[in-house]
């Protein structure tokens, strides 16, 4: 696998030979952590409540939010019969799946309260459950930014 068969610089449009594929080539080790790391979250061996597809909508999902379609439709290959999750006008994703938390934590981390937590858990999702939730969110926080600096370095070059 080189750095350019990794999700940040694929989706970013950056390639071998440019100033920017320099970069990346350079510092493939953090791309293929990164890669690394997105395995683990959208496809972990213990996926408790969220199963492998529903958190590919869920990257999917997030990704829309924050306006990067490419890397949507990365994620939403993964998705399956759970695709229309990734719509951000869906609001229902049944009792267990918490979209509003979800939109919540990826636009407004800031506003995320005792009280979503205690919601969360009164809705009876586990503290595992809660956690491996966050640790999604929170990778594709980082993997936006990163192919959005990825995207700037390219147009810059």
């Amino acid at each position: 696998m080189t750095p350019f068969d990794t999700t940040a610089p694929d989706v970013a449009g950056v390639r071998s030979g440019t100033g920017t594929g320099a970069a990346v080539e350079l510092r493939g080790n953090i791309f293929e952590m990164t890669q690394a790391a997105e395995n683990a979250v959208l496809r972990p061996v213990e996926p408790g409540a969220f199963a492998h597809d529903l958190r590919a909508a869920l990257a999917a999902r997030i990704a829309r939010l924050s306006a990067d379609e490419a890397l949507a439709e990365r994620h939403l290959a993964g998705a399956g019969e759970t695709a229309a999750i990734a719509d951000p006008s869906t609001s229902d994703g049944g009792s267990a799946l918490p979209l509003g938390f979800v939109d919540k934590v990826a636009n407004d981390t800031r506003d995320i309260t005792a009280e979503d937590i205690a919601a969360l858990r009164s809705g009876g999702m586990s503290d595992a459950d809660i956690v491996r939730l966050c640790e999604l969110i929170a990778f594709m926080a980082y993997q936006i930014r990163v192919v959005a600096g990825l995207r700037l370095m390219e147009a810059d070059a």
